[in-house]
This record gives C-alpha cells, structure tokens and sequence, in this order.
C-alpha cells in the first residue's frame, strides 16, 4: 500500500474514531483492503471513502467531518443494537421520512443520547429499519422535551437511493 493511501487511511480512522467512536470505526473499517479513497483533483484532499465498489463516506471540506452514506448507516445497524448513533420513530410517519422528510420532535420515540446538535445521525422506524439518514438540527433533551419543530434535518431517504 502507498504512503498517501496507508496516510489516508489513517486520518479516515482517526475521524471516524473521534465523529463515532472506534466500535462504529471497527465496523465500518473491518475489511481494510477494500478501502479505497477518492481525492480531489484540485487540492489531492480526501473526498470520500469507499468499501468496494459502493461509498462509504463522504468527507466535508467545511468542518472536516464525514457523512454517513445509506449504506454505511445500513452496516452500523446491523452490527450496533439501537438506539446508538440513531433516532426511532413511530411507524406511522415511516413512509414520510422515507422520501425525504424532516423528522420533527414530537415523531421521535427515542434517540442516542451521547448525540450533539450537527451530529450525523440515522433515522429508523420501531423495527429498526432504516428510513434515513440527516443532521440533529438541536441537543437531545430538546428534542425529548419539544413538541413542535424539527429535530433532525434528513439528507437522503431509502427511497431516493438505493444501498
């Protein structure tokens, strides 16, 4: 492995490690040969991780944190018992969050306490399937305590993508 991949490994692990926690880094890093980075060809700055052919994770260049892809939520959820890293939902709003919907506070059962406002967060149902993915738009307690407002602001849904 070259220096700038070994490198690029590294600092994805060491974000992960810090934005996560090194369980979900230990999964989403598990099988480490089929990592592999793709890098901006203007400043050779590290764009996304991708396990195999499918994107793992997206770096974003104005906070240096990652983003989740549905498919690395889809990893998490399988390999940490809820609710880490996650909200659940009623059933009822399923289907909206699905195409995209923002999740309000008055929807939400439970959530990971150990989230911070702008933490990537993943949305489920009472299954545990995953619905979406998005930001916590405000702290934890609020969205316990809140009946109205938006508590996580959802980037993508299952139903405009495929894992």
């Amino acid at each position: 492995m070259e220096t700038k991949l070994i490198f690029a490994l590294r600092k994805a692990k060491a974000i992960s490690d810090y934005q996560f926690g090194q369980s979900i880094t230990d999964i989403l890093f598990e099988d480490e040969d089929e990592i592999h980075f793709e890098f901006s060809k203007n400043t050779g700055k590290m764009k996304h991780v991708y396990y195999k052919d499918k994107i793992l994770l997206n770096l974003r260049p104005t906070n240096g944190f990652f983003t989740l892809s549905l498919f690395s939520a889809d990893k998490i959820i399988k390999n940490i018992p809820p609710p880490k890293l996650r909200a659940i939902v009623m059933n009822e709003i399923s289907e909206f969050i699905r195409i995209g919907r923002n999740v309000f506070c008055k929807h939400v059962i439970e959530i990971d306490d150990n989230l911070r406002a702008s933490d990537e967060i993943i949305v489920v149902n009472q299954e545990n399937e995953i619905l979406a993915i998005g930001k916590l738009m405000i702290p934890v307690p609020y969205v316990r305590s809140f009946k109205t407002g938006v508590a996580i602001k959802v980037r993508k849904g299952m139903v405009t993508s495929k894992l």
